[in-house]
Formats: structure tokens, C-alpha cells, sequence
């Protein structure tokens, strides 16, 4: 059983950064594929980027790449999201996923572990 609890959301202007953290608990945690996921009222939850157990693999959605970086300190127990150049299509709720595997996983079908989700807005 994995725990993930979100931090580091709020306003931002557009232009702005903002970086979510992302701590698990468990002493297992360099073993877990990681996601960072995002969600808007009346949308499904869409991918932003992942991680693979390593941190030697990534994946980014287009629409954030060159803009959001993923990184991990498994001595943390901890996953990173930096966001820069945010948008106002940038604002949602951000969730971080976990799933024991190797690889890089894109599906929130594929992820058997939640956090509660950090809202983030960026005002124009």
C-alpha cells in the first residue's frame, strides 16, 4: 500500500512557475512508476507526465513539453513536478498516480495509487 499526498499548488500568474511535490510513503518507493495527471470540471483526467522507477525514462504531453520537467529523489520518497511558462489552460486539479512496474505509464488505468490532488490556477 503506497500513500501520495500532493503540495505546492495555488495562484500563479500566467508566466509564472510553481513546482507540486508529490511524498509517498512506504519504504518501496524507488520501485513505482510515477504520473503527474490533471483534471478540469467536466473533463477526464489527462495525462501531463511520467516517470519511470529509475527516473532514467520520461513522457511528456505535448502540450507541456519544453514548459514541465519530472524528476524524483527516491531517498525522499518523493516526485517532483516544475512548472514554468504557466497558461491559463494550465489551471486544474493535479493528481499524482503510482504503480509498482517498470516503465512509463500514460493511462490513468494503469496506476493503482492516488494522491488527493493539488488545485493549481493561473490567472491571465
Amino acid at each position: 500500500q503506497v500513500q501520495l499526498v500532493e503540495s505546492g499548488g495555488g495562484l500563479v500568474q500566467a508566466g509564472g512557475s510553481l513546482r507540486l511535490s508529490c511524498a509517498a510513503s512506504g519504504r518501496t518507493f524507488s520501485t513505482y512508476a510515477m504520473g503527474w495527471f490533471r483534471q478540469t470540471p467536466g473533463k477526464e483526467r489527462e495525462i501531463v507526465t511520467a516517470i519511470s522507477w529509475s527516473g532514467g525514462s520520461t513522457y511528456y504531453a505535448d502540450s507541456v513539453k519544453g514548459r514541465f520537467t519530472i524528476s524524483r529523489d527516491n531517498a525522499k520518497n518523493t516526485v517532483y513536478l516544475q512548472m514554468n511558462s504557466l497558461k491559463p489552460e494550465d489551471t486544474a486539479v493535479y493528481y499524482c498516480a503510482a504503480r509498482r512496474t517498470l516503465g512509463v505509464l500514460t493511462q490513468p488505468t494503469d496506476y493503482d495509487y492516488w494522491g488527493q490532488g493539488t488545485h493549481v490556477t493561473v490567472s491571465s
